[in-house]
């Protein structure tokens, strides 16, 4: 850790308070998002299909606008789209606490959603554009801070929320109010649309120039699989310790390991990871090893459906445990290999012209792989519980992670990922 802490101070006084942002940002959405969908359907008593429209809204209002949120941030600055983002998500924050009504909620879900497609891209794109020459290790602490925050954020949210869900919102609107005055008065501007030739009004225009840059969408297209992997420690894998575990307090606690797993090996490892990486290997190479090893983490889980599966005791509760824990870590440690250079790669490919709308745009793509590829997955697990197949999702889940790499191989090999796009001339 004292290494971490180190090479932490030695940033851009910029990009530290970027990455003490994202933190502060991941904890107050994680103390508050997690508790959501009981509060509507328990305190509230809404219907099923109303809590997951007003989460769907949410997440549609974020992953819809990536695009729009980035190219906003190269035409007007970084500055003012993290400041408004944080500011709207103040307000959503504070409105999901008092209101009760549909129309409400639903606004209130939509202002949290469009808060992160404003702030997501443009924070990205300040942290590559200050971190210069150092984007890689800048995005490797980047994930430390990241992981952190979703690691804290569901223990305060589940202490405040003990005593009452409003005041959840009220202290996780209260964080973002706090953030968003901190960034007025702290974090330089200049960035972004003030930076030079390549933001703000290009004739070309920037989106065009975006939508038309082959190997970026290339690139988009292979990494979305990584996407859909890592976050099966939200779907398959709690899913499979709540089948073997059951539903109770060894169950519970044992879907927290698993989240406790991933964060707390990213914030012990990630810089020697990446240091390690980046004295032996090519950044392309990096990206298709960290694919490798996502594939990789389902084969533990896959192996133990040929055991027997013991009616109770600790084997049962080996089985619950071990094998999606071990999948967490390995889910960790390909992310630890693979982000610090997937971010940079995006800036590379870009030609490091509109940065923030080469982000957006990767936003949404993997936003989209996610959906479409939660929806395999659980149609995979329904599959093989019907089937009698329980090897199925862990095998299909590990294709896609052999495919990806595959792919990010093939880029890799024939140049794609390292000629950076020229920059176009006005028409």
């Amino acid at each position: 850790m004292k290494g971490t802490l180190g090479a932490f101070r030695s940033h851009e006084r910029s990009v530290r308070l970027l990455m003490v942002n994202q933190f502060t940002i991941n904890l107050g959405f994680y103390m508050l998002m997690p508790y959501l969908a009981v509060h509507l359907s328990g305190s509230l008593g809404l219907a099923g299909w109303v809590v997951g429209l007003v989460l769907g809204v949410r997440n549609f209002s974020q992953q819809g606008m990536f695009l729009v949120g980035g190219a906003l941030a190269d035409r007007y600055g970084y500055k003012p789209l993290i400041v408004a983002g944080c500011l709207l998500r103040t307000v959503g924050f504070a409105a999901l606490g008092v209101v009760d009504s549909l129309p409400a909620l639903l606004a209130a879900s939509a202002a949290t959603g469009l808060a992160g497609a404003l702030f997501n891209p443009a924070v990205r794109a300040y942290v590559a554009a200050d971190a210069g020459e150092r984007r890689v290790e800048a995005f490797a602490l980047f994930n430390v801070f990241y992981q952190a925050g979703i690691l804290l954020g569901p223990l305060v949210g589940m202490v405040l929320t003990g005593v009452d869900f409003q005041l959840t919102c009220l202290v996780a609107a209260g964080v973002f109010a706090v953030l968003s005055a901190v960034q007025i008065r702290s974090l330089p501007a200049g960035r972004g649309a003030a930076a030079g030739p390549a933001a703000g009004k290009a004739p070309d225009g920037g989106w065009r120039t975006v939508l038309t840059n082959r190997p970026f969408l290339l690139f988009s297209a292979a990494m979305t699989g990584s996407y859909v992997l890592t976050f099966q420690v939200y779907l398959a894998l709690p899913l499979e310790v709540r089948r073997l575990g059951g539903d109770g307090t060894s169950g519970t606690v044992s879907v927290a390991l698993l989240f406790a797993v991933s964060g707390l090996s990213t914030i012990l490892f990630q810089r020697r990871v990446t240091d390690w990486c980046r004295a032996r290997t090519e950044p392309g190479r990096a990206l298709v090893l960290g694919l490798l090893v996502m594939g990789a983490a389902f084969v533990p889980l896959a192996a133990v459906t040929a055991l027997p599966l013991p009616e109770a005791g600790p084997g049962r509760t080996a089985l619950a445990v071990v094998p999606p824990a071990l999948a967490a870590l390995l889910l960790a440690l390909g992310t630890m290999i693979a982000y610090p250079f997937e971010m940079d790669t995006v800036v590379r490919l870009g030609g490091e012209r509109r940065v923030a709308t080469h982000y957006g745009l990767y936003n949404t793509v993997c936003g989209i792989g996610i959906t479409v590829g939660n929806l395999l997955t659980g149609a995979a697990l329904d599959t093989a519980r019907n089937a009698g197949l329980p090897a199925l999702p862990w095998a299909v889940l590990t294709a896609l992670g052999l495919l990806c790499a595959l792919a990010l191989h093939t880029l890799h090999r024939t140049g794609r990922l390292t000629a950076p796009v020229p920059a176009a001339a006005p028409g």
